[in-house]
């Protein structure tokens, strides 16, 4: 019947996002504006996107009115510039505009992933792909973080590397090596690569599954309260800025099965700060001062994971069998800890990102040791030295005056935010 078929399309376009990117708004920044109907993650969705295409968000205003959602980023590239590639636009309103259930990504198709955790130390890296290495398994592409003292890392590899009878064998060589000489667990597990959508968040899941307690260094500022009034746990972040920090954030907030119904996130001078309005999936705020500190402590480490100092070396060379092996191991040959790594390949050539530092937290990186990296045979080695970031410089609370930025703000927003208290007027 011809009225339904005008209702189907009328819900089609109530499900179907609605994204502006509009460059005249802002002087400083591209503005990203996103409309949508409520649907668990798609907060989450949105900043994946951006965090995907290295964009910071300079601000943002989160804000939900019973079951409709919008979104505000005012984002810019990695060199502070608004955005002035057609093709980043053009991905952005596609990738923002037509949220269904997440397909598998074509560059995993026929790939098998390692999911590695465990006690970390220098050469540990270095260990794991001269397994890989000596067992034949071409790497295709790699993710790894350490962090107080433990490591976590993803391995893709084709799946005619990792058949049964190899994994096996995988298992066998590098669970011991994991564990190492503590008594703390560690191990292999092999999945289909279809089931790691996003290697940073299955890497963030991980690390909070396997998460250390022990706290000896000073911590981003987060705090958790109630606003019982209101039926809202209140999070606060502040801290150094740093690229894909909101995306760190929210990806923990929303594995830990919490829902955000409005937030502000603000940066000024090197410093963020984030307000996040947060409630159960069943709609009830934080009960307990337990459960505060637990998601204290996990947004905390979820922040520390990539605030990384030290040295970020970055590695272009066609690919061949061993060379993940041959680099890392020169890393362990002069002492260096990989705290997190990135490895792709593509066309025959090799992309590998690591970011090292000397066995103690803060030990500069000799040239010596960047010299033995660049004598493996490294077409182009680029190096970039990444200073210590601590987090005892916190931003003035302005709750009662945060009117930040909202000139460039719809009606819907600022409305939202008055009633929930955040702005005097709008």
């Amino acid at each position: 019947m011809e009225w339904l078929d005008e209702y189907e399309k009328l819900v089609i376009r109530m499900d179907t996002p609605k994204v502006v990117v509009d460059n005249a708004v802002c002087p400083t920044a591209t503005l990203v504006q996103v409309d949508s109907a409520r649907k668990r993650g798609v907060l989450l969705e949105a900043v994946q996107v951006l965090a995907d295409l290295d964009l910071s968000v300079k601000k943002a205003y989160i804000s939900s009115d019973g079951r409709w959602f919008m979104d505000v980023f005012h984002v810019t590239d990695r060199l502070g510039r608004k955005l002035a590639d057609d093709s980043v636009i053009s991905y952005i309103q596609q990738s923002l505009g037509t949220w269904t259930e997440p397909s598998q990504p074509a560059a995993l198709e026929g790939l098998a992933v390692l999911e590695l955790t465990g006690a970390d130390r220098t050469g540990l890296i270095s260990e794991v792909f001269a397994v890989l290495a000596d067992m034949g398994c071409n790497v295709v592409d790699a993710r790894a973080w350490s962090h107080r003292g433990r490591l976590a890392c993803l391995v893709y590899l084709r799946n005619e590397d990792a058949d049964a009878v190899r994994v096996a064998c995988i298992k066998t060589r590098l669970a011991p090596l994991l564990r190492g000489d503590s008594d703390a667990s560690g191990g292999v597990v092999a999945v289909p690569a279809c089931s790691v959508p996003h290697a940073d968040r299955r890497l963030h899941q991980l690390m909070y599954a396997d998460r250390d307690q022990d706290r000896v260094l000073p911590t981003p500022s987060v705090s958790v309260e109630s606003w019982a009034e209101r039926g809202y746990s209140v999070v606060t972040v502040q801290c150094p800025d740093r690229p894909k920090l909101l995306y760190d954030v929210v990806c923990t907030l929303t594995d830990m099965d919490y829902l955000v119904f409005h937030g502000t996130i603000d940066t000024n001078c090197g410093e963020a700060r984030q307000e996040f309005y947060i409630r159960h999936a069943d709609g009830s705020p934080i009960s307990s001062e337990a459960e505060m500190q637990r998601v204290r402590q996990c947004l905390q480490d979820a922040i520390e994971r990539r605030s990384f100092e030290g040295v970020r070396m970055e590695l272009r060379t066609p690919d061949r069998p061993g060379l993940l092996s041959d680099v890392t191991r020169t890393f362990r040959e002069n002492g260096l800890l990989v705290a997190q790594a990135e490895v792709s390949t593509k066309g025959g050539m090799a992309s590998n990102v690591f970011y090292v530092t000397g066995t103690t937290a803060g030990q500069a990186v000799h040239q010596s040791a960047i010299e033995a990296v660049e004598r493996v045979g490294i077409d182009s080695l680029v190096v970039e030295e990444h200073r210590p970031q601590l987090y005892q410089k916190t931003l003035p609370d302005d709750r009662d005056g945060g009117g930040i930025g909202l000139v460039h703000l719809g009606n819907f927003v600022k409305r939202n935010l008055y009633h929930l208290g955040l702005i005097k007027s709008w």
